[in-house]
């Protein structure tokens, strides 16, 4: 069964860069599109970006858009997230998220989840 697995994590300075990265294990991932979400603690599930496989289309949630850039290696079969201009509000687990049919990037519906990487930007 394919799993995902993020991995990049780690304690940063604000102002800082980091790149996530998420990849499948056991399989090849087909799906229609890939997203990162994020929970800090305390705080509920955010949507942070996401892009469609086939096409490359992305989409960003308000508060990362401008800052961080999600892309796509096919041949990797994996899916990245490159965060520049890192806020102390960054601070969250971050979590890869697969689904094999979109409706809305934001809400998915996401039915394959990765074990998430902690983000830590220092204040």
């Amino acid at each position: 069964q394919v799993q995902l697995v993020e991995s990049g994590g780690g304690l940063v300075q604000a102002g800082g860069s980091l790149r996530l990265s998420c990849a499948a294990s056991g399989g090849t991932l087909i799906t229609y599109g890939t997203g990162w979400f994020r929970q800090g603690p305390g705080k509920e599930r955010e949507f942070v970006a996401a892009i469609v496989w086939s096409s490359g289309s992305t989409h960003y949630g308000d508060s990362v858009r401008g800052r961080f850039t999600i892309s796509r290696d096919n041949a990797k079969n994996s899916v990245y997230l490159q965060m520049n201009s890192l806020k102390h509000e960054d601070t969250a687990v971050y979590y890869c998220a697969a689904a094999p049919m979109i409706t809305n990037l934001e809400s998915g519906p996401y039915n394959l989840w990765g074990q998430g990487t902690q983000v830590i930007v220092s204040s």
